[in-house]
């Protein structure tokens, strides 16, 4: 069927994106009586605000700080979390009336469903005058150039855009990129946003899979596969960063918290190091135990620390050929060598699990071409990237939401 050709229409500024970003970005723009258009290339608006969180929303956390950050340039969201920070999202939240509570390490979540987050959003954007479209294919983005008195021209980029098998020409004076990136395809996750980057010149930081759980095709693959389900509380550290939170054992490998938050410092052929006691010097406990309790088996000490079935792993995977015997049979010796690993368990995953199941993309368009007041490219007046695009990628926690909210407010205070 021929598409049919609409005449073309202007906005102030148009957004690509209809994700946490982009809607705050388009939000903060029309409060300031700009005429916005938002673009949505899937079906559906917010879906990864409304899976996240497991259906609850991580809408922030109560301590925001650079270092939440991972970035080339560390100090570069800064200014953007200066401009709109935790705090003032956390007021819109209860003007809304929306409930909420705090878990471990000052994270935020909705008591109820993340659908609240995202109908106060909407709400806030309709309120500000804000249309929104989806089904939408984007193509043909092109900057007009300036006058021939050299001042900008009032429309400075068109869009070719083809929505039901109607195609029309956009118009807008700025334009802001809000596409996400390559995590969870199945949500919307894609690379157009670089694509965007790449047809203005601007570079691009390396990107891979973040907040990802890791796999193993060694000898650890079937433990985890027999242990899958079990979680507990370790210390995890890999290129001189550490975490202390829960992992869970998967049938492909690890996850949980504390192995998303290390994943974002791993690279290929790396090693991870678990500490499966991180509050107790294994070795001090083990030798003390012989002394006090010296008729007690080896394995009957440790399942009062771990469950029985990682004991009983952990007897077959390091070899352990003492696990019923008394403590007063085993050797300093032998016990310095258990008590060591299991507070310095060091593990080779053989990759992650990839951008399918990965919360977050690394990398992105570097900073150095966009303002950090502003997330306006240098070098490209009206041209503004914001949210996951970009390369800033926070900590599990609520950050990469405070992310969204903040370089969204930034963008939409200028476009």
């Amino acid at each position: 069927m021929t598409a049919v050709k609409y005449a073309s229409k202007t906005y102030d500024v148009i957004v690509l994106g209809a994700g946490a970003a982009g809607l705050f970005a388009a939000y903060t723009a029309a409060k300031r009586g700009r005429r916005v258009m938002v673009l949505e290339k899937s079906n559906k608006v917010g879906k990864k605000i409304l899976m996240s969180g497991g259906g609850r929303c991580n809408f922030t956390n109560y301590s925001v700080d650079a270092s939440n950050f991972i970035s080339n340039n560390p100090h570069f969201c800064i200014s953007a979390l200066n401009r709109y920070n935790q705090w003032q999202f956390i007021e819109m939240v209860e003007t809304h009336g929306i409930a909420y509570e705090e878990r471990s390490h000052g994270q935020l979540f909705c008591k109820d469903s993340a659908k609240a987050i995202l109908a106060m959003l909407l709400d806030e954007c309709e309120d500000a005058g804000v249309e929104i479209r989806t089904d939408c294919d984007v193509s043909n983005i092109a900057a007009l150039s300036a006058d021939k008195n050299h001042e900008p021209a009032q429309c400075r980029y068109t869009l070719d855009l083809s929505r039901a098998q109607q195609t029309s020409r956009l118009q807008c004076h700025s334009l802001v990129v809000a596409t996400g990136a390559l995590s969870i395809p199945t949500l919307g996750g894609s690379g157009a946003g670089y694509d965007i980057a790449e047809q203005f010149g601007l570079p691009l930081i390396d990107r891979r899979a973040g907040l990802v759980p890791f796999m193993f095709s060694d000898a650890l693959k079937p433990v985890c596969e027999r242990l899958s389900g079990l979680a507990l509380q370790v210390e995890a550290r890999c290129n001189g960063q550490l975490f202390t939170e829960n992992m869970l054992f998967t049938h492909r490998g690890i996850s949980g918290p504390v192995v998303l938050q290390i994943s974002n410092y791993w690279c290929p052929g790396d090693e991870v190091t678990l500490n499966l006691l991180p509050d107790i010097n294994a070795v001090d406990w083990l030798i003390d135990a012989k002394i006090d309790q010296g008729k007690t088996w080896l394995k009957t000490l440790l399942v009062q620390k771990l469950a029985k079935s990682l004991v009983k792993e952990l007897e077959g995977l390091w070899k352990i050929d003492v696990m019923d015997n008394a403590l007063a049979e085993c050797s300093d010796k032998q016990l310095t060598a258990i008590g060591q690993r299991l507070n310095d368990w060091r593990l080779k995953p053989s990759a992650t699990e990839g951008y399918r199941k990965a919360e977050v993309t690394l990398g992105g368009v570097d900073t150095d071409v966009i303002s950090s007041k502003t997330m306006e490219v240098k070098q490209q007046p009206g041209l503004y990237f914001v949210g996951e695009v970009v390369d800033v990628t926070g900590h599990l926690g609520g950050f990469n939401f405070q992310w969204a909210w903040s370089s969204g407010y930034s963008a939409g205070s200028f476009a």
